[in-house]
């Protein structure tokens, strides 16, 4: 379980001296792989928090990690780094390599943080504290230095190209939104294209973890889309990766589902009214258990490891919408979504009834391999998540609920064609929810009293807004102008700085799901149930939760999935970005796995228990197979017979050759396999 130990909004004012003492801890009986993971996710809760960026960080760390280990196994394939070398003592050989590797990888990607005083000197304390010099930059000879830094170098040249404009600090200067910003500090919004994203103005603005941000806001990676993948391939004539297709549009295809979705928003917020004290039971026996992109479950009957019902954990509803709308907004710490997942991650890992199984079979493993095998796996899953979520974002370019709302809200209601305030673009009318101000509900000691002098505006039943005092105070719920509408959020912040379909929580946690659940070989946490527990009076927007919340998620999907419907109690996002934002996340994390495994199962490419090897090797056996990268790899008797080529779709922008020789064969049981060394490519 997880406590939260700070508030975010403080990380910026971390005294050096105390970020260095933190950095010198190594905790028992963690790998290597796994204190650096930690170096790398307190880096990004000092940085600007910038979701595809980070998740680039995580896989370019987490490569440069797994290529260590297997630089020094027989049979274990690099992802850029593939040479072999020998080693009497393998386990502190590749402690130094893969610290090496990790420590240059992070020093460069950092450099260029906000925080780079301090997270640079954390990384190289961290190098001292585990007995390494840093000031070691060779790459040349077979120390595992040498090749720490050799294998860092690698993987920060491969990925120059791959499209980020890391060197232009990821700007990109080819997005232009349509719409003017919305004023927050005003009522409504002006809005002339009311599907698309809207920036938002601030007075005052700030991030998730309490930096500095624009008072404008700027489409933060609007070019992600074209980055290089992990796992992806595009379709035929498709530019984006998975694309969903359009979203609801107001006013065209999928109307009445457009305004569906916003009054959605709008009635999770008219539930984050703690004073009401509706409870509900958030247990595993009650919720989860979903079909892929829905919220249809209603529950696991059994925990499978104990073979118990769920006990019932009955909370306040608010306190609980509440609380999921702040622990999954950016991790505990604001590590972001993938930096969130990592963390996850490692807790399942330092579970008591966890086991180092790959698949949930064979031998257990040491700390070591797992995890080198888990960050590269799920990294790559993240990666591609961010990849596809953004193009996405920046393809359709989609509305937020802050301004969807206030725009619909602002022209009126869209149900009776003969009342008051109609207009085809409003919200519609809902008992309770949505109503027009009317003399009679405006009267003294009504329910629209407080807004007498509005009538004929559309009202709507909703979370008031951040205290004044969010320490002691709470928000509640009344009605407002939907003019005046903020999600449950800062009003420093409000929403991301990026439009919203799909969503990047919904994305970003089904790959990681997806990963984990191959990966251990089970849908569920060990023990069958895992969680968080937000204390009384923990939150951050305002004063809650009235009593502890105890979060508690059977399997990893339910855990992704409560990721993806916070954001709806939060106001950030409406379903038509949550739904088709986890089934995109689901085929990023089983198509990294899949990739993944294939380095896993070594510079053995293929199962040959079907290929005449004697044949193929004489030269007169012409096949084809899938090979390490996914790819297609052909041998025929034209060509010659000790080195073969990727074929690789004439589509794919980076497309090149890569060869590789057939070294030998190999038996694994009962199954034969072709080994083979890449000798040119990347």
């Amino acid at each position: 379980m997880q406590t939260r130990t700070a508030l975010r909004v403080f990380t910026r004012f971390l005294p050096l001296t105390f970020a260095l003492l933190c950095s010198a801890v190594t905790t028992h009986g963690q790998s290597i792989a796994r204190i650096w993971n930690e170096e790398n996710l307190d880096a990004i809760r000092l940085d600007f928090p910038n979701p595809p960026v980070h998740a680039r960080n995580l896989f370019h760390t987490s490569v440069a990690m797994w290529d260590a280990w297997a630089a020094y196994d027989a049979l274990a394939v690099g992802y850029v780094y593939q040479k072999k070398h020998g080693t009497p003592d393998r386990v502190s050989a590749r402690n130094e390599s893969i610290s090496y590797a990790a420590y240059r990888v992070l020093a460069s990607r950092y450099s260029i943080s906000v925080s780079a005083s301090v997270s640079l000197a954390a990384f190289r304390e961290r190098m001292v504290a585990l007995g390494y010099d840093p000031d070691i930059t060779t790459t040349e000879g077979s120390s595992p230095a040498a090749i720490g830094n050799k294998i860092a170098a690698t993987v920060l040249l491969f990925a120059d190209s791959d499209r980020s404009r890391e060197k232009f600090l990821y700007t990109d200067f080819t997005y232009f939104p349509i719409n003017n910003p919305l004023i927050i500090s005003g009522t409504g919004t002006s809005m002339f294209a009311p599907n698309r994203w809207q920036p938002l103005a601030f007075d005052v603005a700030f991030t998730q973890n309490g930096l500095v941000a624009d008072k404008v806001q700027i489409f933060v990676g609007s070019h992600w889309g074209g980055v290089r993948p992990f796992a992806m391939q595009l379709e035929e004539n498709q530019t984006l990766y998975h694309d969903p297709g359009l979203p609801p549009q107001l006013n065209g295809d999928g109307d009445a589902a457009f305004k569906s979705g916003f009054m959605d928003v709008i009635r999770f917020s008219s539930l984050l009214d703690s004073d009401a004290g509706t409870m509900i039971d958030i247990s595993p026996g009650a919720r989860g258990n979903n079909t892929l992109g829905s919220n249809d479950g209603t529950g696991h009957p059994l925990n499978p490891e104990t073979g118990q019902s769920y006990e019932p954990n009955m909370v306040n509803v608010a306190d609980y919408g509440r609380v999921i709308a702040e622990f999954w907004a950016d991790g505990p710490h604001s590590e972001t979504p993938p930096g969130h997942w990592n963390t996850l991650a490692n807790e399942v890992t330092a579970h008591p009834d966890f086991s180092r199984r790959i698949n949930g079979t064979g031998p257990v493993l040491d700390p070591l391999e797992w995890d080198v095998k888990m960050y590269f796996a799920m990294n790559g899953a993240l990666h591609d998540a961010a990849i596809t979520a953004w193009g996405c974002k920046r393809k359709y370019d989609y509305v937020r609920p802050i301004s969807a709302i206030r725009y619909c809200g602002g022209r009126g209601q869209s149900s009776d064609p003969n009342g008051p305030s109609f207009h085809q673009a409003g919200l519609p009318l809902e008992d309770n929810l949505v109503e027009v101000i009317t003399a009679e509900t405006a009267a003294v000691g009504q329910r629209h009293a407080h807004l007498a002098n509005y009538t004929g505006k559309v009202a709507i039943r909703s979370w008031r807004g951040e205290p004044a005092d969010p320490t002691s105070q709470h928000g509640g719920v009344d009605w407002i102008l939907a003019e005046d509408w903020l999600p449950y959020q800062r009003d420093t912040f409000v929403t991301p700085a990026f439009a919203g379909y799909v969503s990047g929580h919904s994305a970003f946690s089904r790959s990681a799901a997806e990963v984990l659940a191959a990966m251990t070989g089970s849908p569920y946490f060990p023990g069958g149930m895992s969680g968080y527990l937000e204390p009384q009076g923990g939150l951050e927007f305002e004063f809650g939760p009235t009593a502890p919340v105890q979060l508690q998620w059977a399997t990893y999907f339910d855990a992704s999935d409560e990721a993806g419907i916070s954001r709806l109690y939060g106001g950030i996002h409406v379903p038509a970005d949550d739904g088709p934002g986890r089934i995109m996340g689901a085929k990023c994390g089983i198509d990294a796995y899949a990739l993944a495994s294939q380095y896993f199962n070594a510079g053995i490419i293929q199962n040959a228990a079907d290929i005449d090897v004697e044949r193929l090797q004489n030269g007169d056996l012409q096949i084809s197979w899938n090979a390490v990268r996914g790819m297609t790899y052909r041998v025929d008797a034209t060509t010659d017979l000790t080195t073969f080529e990727e074929v690789m779709p004439a589509r794919r922008a980076d497309s090149q050759h890569e060869t590789f020789t057939l070294t030998d064969t190999a038996e694994r049981g009962s199954e034969t396999y072709l080994r083979v060394v890449r000798t040119a490519g990347i």
